[in-house]
């Protein structure tokens, strides 16, 4: 059988599950819709013989455009100001990521397919990459999302992103003062307003919109992808991207 390709979520609170069925969200189309994302993500993380990522994966690359959901690609917010965000805001595929950093396959792909992804997609203005912080592994997840959201506020999301992901960083931890120092790695020119950013209401905020809109979707693992609104759960081989993003593409 296929490896397991993500990190499962550990099973949100009664308060986290109530905010995830805001209204505001997503709305009801959506939500019938992104149960697809949910169930791509139980597959993620299943335990053998149980069908895994790559059975469902394999059938989007099949016919990616049955797997297809408009309202899921109305989740794209084509903000040409995000810092967590790389691309044309008007790029004709819209890659959105839910990730964490604190997670081993998120890093992977970061490492080994997501630069493939910029070279050939992003580079050429196929591809738009959208950014979402979805921490699920406790304090320092959320801890290193709002390092990399103040480290985007000085336009150095990317540099820190990269520095989070590198070989070894995650079994450094995020605490406090590795923070810092991954903010100076990413070449973030203001120490004192990065520290100052990383504990701010607005950090705070930015990271719970991006984790509700998540489990809203039904994501229970990561990383987790919408492409274009088609869902993809894991760090799936480059091959399996390019069937996906070349079809969205055509459309």
């Amino acid at each position: 059988m296929p490896k397991n390709t993500s990190k499962s979520a550990p099973k949100p609170s009664k308060a986290a599950a109530a905010k995830s069925k805001k209204p505001y969200l997503i709305g009801a189309a959506v939500l019938v819709a992104a149960g697809v994302l949910g169930m791509a993500s139980y597959q993620a993380s299943a335990p053998d013989p149980k069908p895994t990522v790559s059975d469902s994966a394999s059938s989007a690359a099949s016919d990616p455009a049955a797997d297809a959901h408009p309202e899921l690609a109305k989740l794209a917010r084509r903000d040409a100001k995000d810092p967590l965000a790389q691309g044309r805001a008007d790029a004709p595929v819209v890659m959105i990521e839910y990730a964490d950093f604190k997670c081993s396959y998120c890093g992977k792909f970061a490492r080994d397919t997501e630069p493939e992804l910029v070279k050939k997609y992003v580079d050429n203005g196929t591809l738009r990459i959208e950014w979402r912080n979805f921490p699920i592994f406790g304090a320092e997840s959320e801890a290193a999302a709002r390092g990399a959201w103040a480290a985007g506020q000085q336009g150095r999301f990317w540099q820190f992103h990269a520095a989070a992901y590198a070989e070894g960083a995650k079994e450094k931890g995020f605490g406090g003062d590795r923070l810092k120092e991954l903010a100076k790695e990413a070449g973030v020119p203001d120490a004192a307003r990065f520290a100052a950013d990383l504990d701010s209401d607005a950090a705070k905020a930015a990271v719970k919109k991006d984790q509700e809109e998540a489990y809203a979707l039904g994501a229970s693992s990561t990383p987790s992808f919408l492409i274009n609104g088609t869902p993809v759960a894991g760090a799936q081989p480059m091959d399996e991207f390019a069937r996906v993003i070349e079809a969205a593409a055509k459309k």
